[in-house]
């Protein structure tokens, strides 16, 4: 099967809009979308009885999808599969051929943000692939800055993609996945790094000012260096670099709230622990407001 930008659909208003970015997202990379439904996957209403039943409810679902999303995207190609499988085998096993695999999640009460121990999260952890979680309720006009109004909208440009990175640990298939999100939207590219001082100043030794404009100037370079052979592949994105003392993971939920996607780097490791993931990234997934892509790497 050839690549194509795939979701996960059950009817639920998270993974509709889960399916809307997804369709745009497909619109962007001039790929097919693929709509999957897994049998198992309990639908929004009530649960069905049986095989047969679920079929039908599985089709229904994918048809009325289908519908919506041709009816704004009418150039765009749609394929439909049912799945006899709980969603996490099925979606791992679509997310192959999947540039990106998406899934929509929700939050609980007064958390913004996505559900610990969804099947977005698992997916997260276990794809070879990148992973976009979309959160319920976003819609076109979200990924875009105000217009002459003062209102989101899908004519006025695209809102930053921001990208989480360690300069200690770059990786190039993140960096590659957010300058490409970048240049694909025309948007600017905002590089968030977050650092920690010295443990010997954590025991109230006062800071010397020459000191911290060290190094922040150290921790400034080692990003620039990072970064200075994409600029150069990539002339036409520009890219805003903040460092700054703190937590990676608070840097870039604040971050989100001003992005159109914001894209972490998720480190694969091939041991018996296949649900962790780091803290940065739980903390962006739970708490970030924009679409996050979760891009694994070695």
């Amino acid at each position: 099967m050839p690549r194509s930008v795939t979701v996960g659909v059950d009817g639920s208003p998270e993974s509709l809009a889960a399916a809307r970015w997804a369709a745009r997202e497909a619109e962007r990379r001039d790929l097919p979308l693929r709509l999957v439904h897994a049998w198992d996957w309990q639908p929004y209403a009530e649960p069905v009885p049986d095989d047969a039943a679920h079929r039908h409810w599985g089709g229904r679902v994918l048809s009325d999808a289908a519908e919506e999303l041709r009816a704004a995207h009418p150039q765009l190609e749609i394929i439909s599969e049912q799945v006899r499988q709980p969603p996490v085998t099925a979606l791992l096993a679509a997310s192959a051929e999947a540039d990106p695999l998406v899934v929509g999640s929700r939050g609980l009460g007064g958390v913004v943000g996505f559900l610990v121990g969804s099947v977005g999260l698992a997916l997260a952890a276990q794809a070879d692939r990148p992973v976009v979680l979309v959160r319920s309720g976003t819609g076109p006009e979200d990924e875009h800055r105000l217009d002459a109004d003062g209102r989101p909208s899908p004519r006025a440009p695209y809102r930053d993609v921001v990208l989480g990175l360690d300069p200690e640990r770059p990786d190039d298939t993140v960096i590659a996945y957010a300058f490409e999100a970048a240049d694909r939207r025309a948007a600017r590219l905002r590089v968030v790094h977050g650092w920690s001082l010295p443990p010997y100043l954590g025991y109230g030794l006062p800071l010397d000012p020459a000191l911290g404009e060290e190094l922040a100037d150290r921790e400034t370079d080692a990003v620039e260096k990072v970064l200075a052979p994409w600029r150069e592949r990539f002339p036409g994105v520009e890219v805003v670099e903040q460092t700054a003392v703190g937590s990676a993971g608070a840097h870039l939920v604040d971050a989100a709230a001003d992005a159109s996607l914001v894209v972490v780097g998720h480190r694969v490791r091939h041991t018996p622990r296949a649900f962790h993931l780091s803290p940065v990234i739980h903390a962006v997934l739970h708490h970030a407001t924009a679409p996050v892509a979760v891009v694994p790497h070695d």
